[in-house]
């Protein structure tokens, strides 16, 4: 997993749960982001109880690029409350395929089929843009969630948001071109890292969409020319984010609104 990094864990009522690292800023082209004070927007949201009960189990761990943090009907060892990077979730196809049907960040959390009483995992989930999450043991989190219903009421309400998620990348998928569709995942990716920064590849990216090479050519060249990014060495600057979000499809749009309103009924009801 490479070396571990730097760390102490604060338990704060006001900030939760949060990891100070030391490490030095680095360039995008290393494809990860670093702040002073990082956390989980799930950990976040929790009361000092329930903080307390999952501390002793919490690791903070490395996640280097194209580590696997689930896979495909396989039994689920660790989950993993994500604090910097982006994991891709991944239906995979014979030949070894795969399509991206969905994305999670420092607002989300690895290891959903837990929550719902399962062992494995129906998708493969993938660190597309290399960072850090809070580790713990899939028993350890089974029981913790048996003394924790704030906890599982986070995750459940995060399940359902992923689902929606998940539904709105297949339609987008299936009905919105090229441009429209690189934009929209340039916008969701942005929202989980922050900063202007995008760490990737064209073949990466041809993978993700389930687009040819040729046609991520396309649709960069495309944004590039209208002056909403540029790309070099591997990374993408959003130079207009405003502009991109005009560029894009009403599948971004759906996305960010239905999680907003999710969250704020789960909020009014918690």
């Amino acid at each position: 997993m490479g070396v571990p990094l730097p760390h102490r864990l604060i338990l704060s009522p006001v900030v939760g749960l949060t990891a100070q690292s030391e490490l030095p800023a680095v360039s995008p082209r290393s494809q990860v982001i670093t702040v002073r004070q990082r956390t989980n927007s799930i950990l976040h949201a929790l009361p000092r109880k329930e903080l307390t009960t999952l501390q002793p189990r919490l690791e903070l761990v490395p996640l280097p690029l194209h580590t696997v943090l689930n896979e495909t009907a396989r039994p689920i060892v660790h989950v993993y409350f994500m604090v910097s990077g982006l994991a891709s979730v991944l239906t995979v196809f014979k030949q070894n395929r795969i399509v991206e049907v969905g994305l999670t960040g420092s607002e989300g959390f690895v290891g959903l089929p837990l929550v719902a009483g399962f062992k494995s995992s129906a998708a493969r989930v993938i660190v597309q843009i290399r960072g850090s999450a809070f580790r713990i043991r899939a028993n350890d989190l089974t029981s913790a969630l048996e003394t924790c219903p704030v906890l599982r009421r986070q995750l459940q309400g995060y399940a359902f948001e992923l689902a929606g998620q998940s539904a709105q990348i297949a339609a987008c998928n299936r009905l919105h071109d090229v441009n429209q569709r690189m934009a929209r995942w340039l916008l969701m990716s942005q929202d989980r890292l922050g900063g202007d920064l995008v760490g990737l590849t064209q073949e990466f990216l041809a993978h993700m969409l389930g687009m040819r090479r040729a046609s991520v050519n396309v649709a960069i060249g495309f944004l590039e020319k209208s002056e909403l990014i540029d790309y070099s060495r591997g990374a993408v600057q959003i130079l207009d984010r405003a502009g991109l979000e005009s560029a894009t499809c009403e599948c971004y749009s759906s996305i960010v609104r239905h999680h907003a309103m999710w969250r704020k009924e789960s909020n009014h009801h918690g």
